[in-house]
């Protein structure tokens, strides 16, 4: 009886110790992909470094790492880290949640109903192909040089891919799956919320990752309509002016916060992604 009882009592001290490891092999899972990922830049900017520091180079045009650390640090010091960051981050998420929004409603829209991907797609399949830069002067003209224009232009970029990939999400999902849901006579509601939004939520994500990349490419145009403030803005004074290494720090910016945001996304929506049993799923428990 007293066996009984102690094996019955040592279960509940187990399962702490069970995810104290779970979480442990978690995080040093977590810093080899971190470290791997790591690799090449830091490998490319260290070897960049010695170049300069062994007289193989100037580092005028492409400074070295020091030198770029440097421009950080009185960028800094004088707050418009902060300030040309917090710019650009406040218009690319108002952009992307617009186009994000459109792209969803109208991709589902016209993959659901083939009388709606008949009358809209080839209409946006055709504006598809217009320049993100074309559109400046007309947003101009029609919104003026501030921040409405900027939301227009990065909602733009990311209104596409989304759009994209939710309707041919809708259009790939598996006949059979539908017509067993027909078979169940699930309304149309139900088809939506129990077959077809479990079946492309997978590309649905990738297609708001693909949209939020072009939200960070379409910033720079919108940025040169104007712009007091933003990385965009250290880009062009850069430019003017004659600084590579300011040229490089805000392209250094730009691709932290595109990675950071990516990242963000893909972990948000990993929680809804746990039922997969995919190839890359399985990579990443490596």
């Amino acid at each position: 009886m007293s066996s009984v009882g102690m094996s019955v009592e040592a279960k509940p001290a187990e399962a702490p110790d069970r995810a104290a490891r779970t979480q442990g092999a978690d995080a040093s899972a977590g810093l080899r992909r971190l470290g791997v990922g790591l690799a090449i830049p830091v490998g490319l900017a260290l070897g960049w470094e010695i170049a300069v520091r062994a007289g193989l180079s100037d580092g005028r045009l492409v400074p070295p790492p020091s030198r770029i650390g440097e421009e950080f640090a009185e960028l800094w010091r004088n707050g418009d880290l902060i300030r040309h960051t917090l710019a650009t981050l406040a218009r690319v998420a108002i952009g992307f949640g617009l186009g994000a929004a459109a792209g969803t409603l109208l991709g589902a829209f016209a993959g659901y109903s083939s009388l709606a991907r008949r009358l809209v797609d080839p209409t946006l399949q055709g504006l598809r192909a217009v320049p993100s830069m074309a559109w400046i002067p007309l947003f101009i003209l029609w919104l003026g040089i501030f921040e409405t224009s900027k939301y227009a232009l990065i909602a733009v970029g990311v209104f596409f891919p989304v759009y994209l990939g939710v309707m041919g999400a809708i259009l790939s999902v598996d006949r059979k799956i539908v017509e067993v849901g027909r078979a169940f006579r699930l309304s149309g509601f139900a088809m939506v919320r129990r077959i077809l939004l479990p079946a492309v939520l997978p590309s649905y994500v990738l297609s708001l990752r693909a949209g939020l990349g072009l939200g960070w490419m379409f910033v720079v145009a919108a940025e040169y309509m104007g712009a007091s403030e933003g990385v965009g803005y250290l880009l062009i004074d850069g430019q003017q002016f004659g600084k590579p290494t300011e040229i490089v720090a805000a392209i250094l910016i730009f691709a932290v916060l595109g990675k950071l945001t990516d990242a963000l996304l893909a972990a948000v929506a990993a929680p809804f992604l746990r039922w997969e049993d995919a190839f890359g799923a399985r990579q990443g428990e490596d």
